[in-house]
Parts: structure tokens; sequence; C-alpha cells
């Protein structure tokens, strides 16, 4: 039986954080919108396996390993037995769960259409949809949608070297890692970027002895190089062993459940499992973009325009898909600019300034310029300096190394960077993010009232620091 073609102001392919919000804005200007998605569980790798399955394990491993009490007058409150899969996935289930049904009721109280299959372009404003099984409409095997403006938000998946044999056991990537079925006692890290930081930390605070491995000698060096040398400090006092610049040239995996590398040097190393954490790769691969005329880069990526248009005006991308920066804060702002210069709504424009949220063990955060980014540009800067543990909050928590890190303009002591390392430094970088786009500076902290005890506190002592350091 064929279905007749539908048609709609907009059709979205994907349904993670940059399609479901595309959807949201486009059925809120009460445009007719299509969504399709290739899971049933709707999302996307930020709700299913990414963002927030990954910081939920983040905090159970924190709260059944205790390790925040540690510090705080030697108070040990872990759960002195063995931790099992179930203790640990349990949170990140019940939390992924409540997302995609709250995700399903917004997108069916907006009527918007959604349909679970595998997308691909026939032309460059039709879509065909192979659907699920159990989605069939009438006895229907697929669906063809046409649409004025389509936006692609297909996400990206991990890249699989061939040099790692993925259908043995206890070898995963960063999706796979999910569905381990023990704790184990040690694991090897595939890439020190900040996927493998962020599960390594994760694991190491449930007392797995983590080995991190990397081709480079440096710790996510997009970070300023003071925070990414504090950090790599505090990932090795947690019991982290780093192997810089080597590279794996032999994966086995035994029958014993062990895995086994062999490393450029020569060193070999066997592990109870595997994480390969070498990067991500545009899903674009099953689209026909051909079809449509829209081209893609190294990868699969897409590339776009200021507004994310493709190379084919009608068509949009964001998200994943398109590449750096990859994150769901940004995808969501992408999107809502997208849609809206599509459908010809109020211009929404993403600030350039893009705050950078890494959830290891203690966490990192940063926005704007580093010392490094600002001594290759010329630019004449001042340092201000804050330590948690010379803050009140800060000692209540019992954050000993933590940091914030303040880079004023010296000459008008406009705030240019913030970098935070230690408990909440993901929440902490708001307060500066917020003044850079407002155009403040040092000394707009310093005549701030912050309560007290907080961590906000650590920017008014920041700021001190920088107006005494720029008057030496």
């Amino acid at each position: 039986m064929s279905n007749p073609t539908k048609k709609y102001d907009l059709v979205v392919i994907g349904g993670g954080p940059a399609g479901f919000t595309a959807a949201s804005v486009a059925a809120a200007a009460h445009k007719s919108v299509a969504l399709i998605d290739s899971h049933r569980e709707l999302g996307g790798a930020g709700i299913n396996t990414g963002t927030v399955p990954s910081k939920t394990l983040r905090e159970t491993a924190l709260a059944l390993s205790g390790l925040r009490s540690r510090s705080l007058y030697g108070v040990d409150l872990s759960l002195r037995r063995e931790v099992t899969v179930a203790d640990f996935l349990g949170h990140e289930q019940h939390v992924k769960a409540g997302f995609n049904a709250m995700i399903s009721e917004r997108l069916q109280s907006r009527k918007t259409d959604v349909y679970f299959g595998n997308a691909a372009f026939t032309d460059p404003h039709t879509v065909k949809v192979a659907l699920h099984p159990e989605d069939g409409q009438a006895g229907a095997e697929e669906i063809v949608l046409q649409a004025e403006h389509i936006l692609i938000a297909t996400g990206s998946s991990p890249v699989r070297p061939a040099l790692f044999p993925f259908g043995d056991t206890e070898i995963y990537d960063s999706d796979t890692i999910l569905k381990l079925d023990r704790i184990p006692k040690t694991l090897a890290v595939i890439g020190a970027g900040v996927i493998g930081s962020e599960y390594g930390c994760t694991f190491a605070a449930l007392g797995a002895k983590v080995h991190i491995i990397d081709g480079r000698d440096i710790l996510l060096p997009f970070l300023d190089d003071e925070i990414s040398k504090g950090l790599a400090a505090a990932l090795e006092r947690s019991g982290i062993t780093f192997h810089w610049k080597e590279k794996v040239e032999a994966c086995a995996a035994e029958a014993s459940s062990a895995v086994t590398l062999k490393l450029s040097s020569g060193a070999s190393l066997t592990v109870d499992a595997l994480l390969v954490a070498a990067g991500r790769q545009s899903n674009t691969e099953a689209l026909n973009l051909a079809a449509a005329g829209v081209a893609t880069g190294q990868r699969g990526v897409i590339t776009v325009d200021k507004n994310y248009q493709t190379n084919v005006a009608h068509i949009y991308a964001a998200g994943d898909v398109i590449g750096f920066p990859a994150l769901a804060s940004t995808s969501i702002a992408q999107a809502r600019c997208a849609v809206g210069h599509a459908l010809g709504l109020e211009s929404v424009t993403p600030s350039p300034l893009l705050p950078n949220g890494i959830y290891t063990i203690p966490e990192v955060s940063m926005v704007g310029e580093t010392e490094e980014s600002l001594q290759k540009k010329g630019i004449d800067y001042v340092v201000g300096r804050a330590k948690y543990s010379e803050n009140a909050r800060g000692q209540i928590i019992g954050d000993v190394d933590g940091f914030l890190k303040l880079l004023f303009d010296r000459q008008e002591m406009k705030l240019l960077g913030v970098h935070v390392l230690g408990e909440l430094a993901t929440e902490v970088v708001h307060i500066g993010l917020i003044t850079m786009m407002s155009g403040g500076g040092a000394h707009l902290f310093a005549e701030a009232c912050f309560n007290i005890p907080t961590l906000g506190m650590l920017y008014k002592s920041a700021a001190l620091d920088a107006i005494q350091n720029a008057a030496a």
C-alpha cells in the first residue's frame, strides 16, 4: 500500500538537542513540522549516550564512592562494598527515561508529527523514511515527506578504528560503554580528549585502575596551559596513569575477558576493559545527501554558513553533524538560529562566547581567551587568581585544589577570559560569561556584593588580585 506524500513547512532529521529545539521553535510559530529519528528513544546522544548519561554516571560514581566526603575531616561515606552495575547504571537509566518521556510529551503537545525510521533524500525537497516495523502506518513500510525547509540534525557517532576488535567483549566506545556488564578493576582509555578524560575519572572514582593512552604530551590542549597542567596533576593524584606519546600498535581480546595492548614504545598493557575514545564522525553516510546536493567534508561534517545554511539554500544543519564545538548547549543555540532564519522568525544570533564544560573530577570550565591566545594576538593582559582553599565555600566543601583564573585587558581591565578548575566549575563559569557578554570587567566584580559563603565570591577575590597586579 502506497501512502501519499505528506507536506510540511519544516522537516527535521534527528531528534537530539538540535532537532528537538528546531521542531519546538517551528511548532511554536504555528508551522507544520515533522521530526524523523532513527532511534526509538528521542533525545539523541545528548540524552541517550552522551551528555546526560555520562554526567549522571559521574555524579553516581561520586555518590557511591563517597569521594566528596573524604577530605572533610577524614569522613568516608562510601558504600563499603563492591559497586555493582545495577548501582552504577540505575540512576542513569532513570534520568534518561525521564528525558525521553518529556521530549515525546512536548512534541505531542505541540502537534509535531514524529516518525521513527531511517531518512534519506530523494531530491532537495523530499525525504523518504524507511519506518521501523513497529511504526508502520496502515501497513506502510515507508513514508515520503516534502518540505519548504529541511534541517539536518543527525548528530555524530564514535569513530571505530579497525585496529580494535569491537565485536569482542570488554572493548567499548563511548556509546557502548553504557552496556558494560561489570565494573572493571582495570580500564585502559584510548584518547585523552574530553570523553576519554571524563569516563576515566568516573571509573577511577569507583576504584578502577585507569590508564589513559594518547599520542600527544598534553591534556586537552585547547585549555589554558595552567588549567591543563592543573587538571593533569589532579587526575594523577586520583590514581590515573597517563601514557603520553604512545600509540596502540596491536590489540587482542583474551578468552579470559582480558584485553592486551601493545604500545609503540614496546610496552604492553593488560586490562579488564578498554574504552576507545578516538574522536567522532558525523552521521551523514545514510542520508543520500548527493540527491539533495549537500556537500560534506572530512568525517562527514556538513559545512554551513553563519545562518547554518548548507550550500543548498533551503537545507540547514545544526549540532554535532556540523562539527566543532559539538556541545548540547551550542547545538540548541544553532538550531534556534537556523529555524529563525529559515522561517523568517525573529532573528536569533548565538553569542560568539561559547562556554566549555568538562565533567572530569575535578570539573573544568572556560570561556573566552587563554593566556596563550592573548600572547599570540599580542594583547597586553593582567591575570587575577582566587583559590578555593582561601574561599569560605571552598573550605566548607573541602576543595583544596580548585581555583579561578581571570584574564583582563590591561588598559581597560575588561574581562577577556575565564578559567575554572574545581567543584561546580561548570556553574561558576557562567558569572564570567554574562560579564563578558555585557562588556564588564574587574571593577564590576570589585564593586559587586556577593553572598558569603559562595563560590561566586571567587570573582571578587580574583578581580581584586588582578587590580593589585595591574598596579604593581
